[in-house]
């Protein structure tokens, strides 16, 4: 068995203002028979964790924020075996968190495969307040506890950087099994997707690993369009530089069958109707935060195209176990997901982590738990 020497104080990020971050030192919270603690590996910074570094639109100040990280287990209460999916635990295993649901509700007690939806549910990284940071709950920091009932799943057998990747995949994997809903993939489909940020990149990813050929990739930098093109997108086109609608109808003749908007942009999101040709589908799965309201025309856009369109929002616990095999299948395919980890910050760098996220030069940009 592996043992560990855990220290009596450790670090975390703290966001206690605007565009403020502090690294404070703490004391390692105690665990239960309940609980987990976990020496932090690495934790991906996500769109969520931007919007509340810039403007706090949770009213969560102060937070630990990170919920896209990974580590290894250094103590387990005697309580906790096994994980999410009866996976065996140990001292020593890889980790990643789901959702923190409240066990309590009709959702949890009656669907807990629908546990994103419980009203009271919390997530690792979000939990506001002097009491959540003080107890590690967050993935910035050197440890984080994963409190009674959290979501574990425990993924040893894949390396540090898949492992990172995992939380964003299982959003994507959501995604499109709810576009599967309203739309049926085929190899020669033609699936548009706008936004080559990093939750874009992973679904068009996932979306050449089912098989298909006619990837679309709409965005405004070359970088990441070429990263497009490595993992899977047949098609690329930069709005900037050309009438995106128009270079869409030469591709497709008479627009995408599939859409996915991943930009988290009104103005995008009034333009994604655009491209789809009449009777095709749209997933909307880019805005997790308010950023304002958008404008389409009801007639053309979707009545008389009869548009199909559903939304996504987060992900159910399955989707993380389906968000592993993506990563692993893109790996044998040769598709370069690590390359979407483009910079690696330290925990004392992380206000200067936040900002690279902001100014678009990267990819995921990652914050080491040291």
């Amino acid at each position: 068995m592996n043992n560990f020497d855990i220290p009596k104080k450790a670090r975390v990020a703290v966001l206690t203002g605007k565009k403020k971050i502090d690294i404070l030192e703490l004391p390692v919270p105690e665990i239960s028979d309940d609980e987990v603690l976990v020496k932090v590996e690495q934790t991906g910074i996500c769109g969520t964790d931007v919007h509340e570094y810039k403007g706090d639109p949770f009213g969560y100040i102060p937070v630990e924020l990170g919920h896209e990280g990974t580590g290894t287990i250094v103590k387990l209460g005697k309580n906790v075996t096994k994980d999410f999916y009866g996976k065996p635990l140990k001292v020593g295993d890889k980790i990643v968190t789901g959702l923190k649901p409240c066990g309590s509700c009709d959702t949890c007690k009656y669907d807990p495969e629908n546990i994103h939806l419980c009203p009271s549910g919390e997530i690792f990284g979000l939990m506001p307040g002097e009491e959540a940071y003080k107890n590690f709950n967050g993935w910035f920091g050197e440890y984080i506890k994963i409190n009674a009932g959290g979501v574990i799943f425990n993924v040893s057998d894949m390396d540090v950087n898949l492992r990172t990747l995992i939380e964003p995949t299982a959003v994507i994997v959501h995604a499109v099994e709810q576009a599967k809903k309203i739309f049926n993939f085929k190899h020669s489909s033609y699936v548009l997707v706008q936004g080559c940020g990093p939750i874009g990149l992973l679904l068009l990813t996932m979306v050449r690993t089912i098989g298909v050929r006619n990837i679309i990739a709409i965005d405004g930098d070359e970088n990441r369009l070429n990263m497009a093109k490595k993992l899977g997108a047949a098609y690329t086109v930069n709005y900037t530089k050309e009438d995106a609608i128009k270079k869409v109808m030469e591709i497709t003749g008479t627009g995408a069958e599939m859409a996915f908007q991943c930009t988290g942009s009104p103005k995008a999101a009034s333009t994604i109707w655009k491209y789809v040709r009449r009777g095709g589908a749209m997933c909307e799965l880019g805005f997790f935060v308010d950023n304002g309201e958008t404008t389409y025309n009801p007639h053309l856009d979707i009545c008389n195209k009869e548009i199909r369109v559903i939304g996504s929002w987060t992900y159910q616990s399955k989707d993380w176990i389906h968000a592993c095999e993506v990563l692993k299948e893109a790996q044998k395919e040769n598709l370069p997901v690590e390359e979407l980890l483009s910079h690696k910050y330290s925990l004392s760098d992380i206000n200067e982590a936040m900002e690279m996220n902001i100014s678009m030069k990267g990819l995921k940009i990652v914050v080491l738990g040291e």
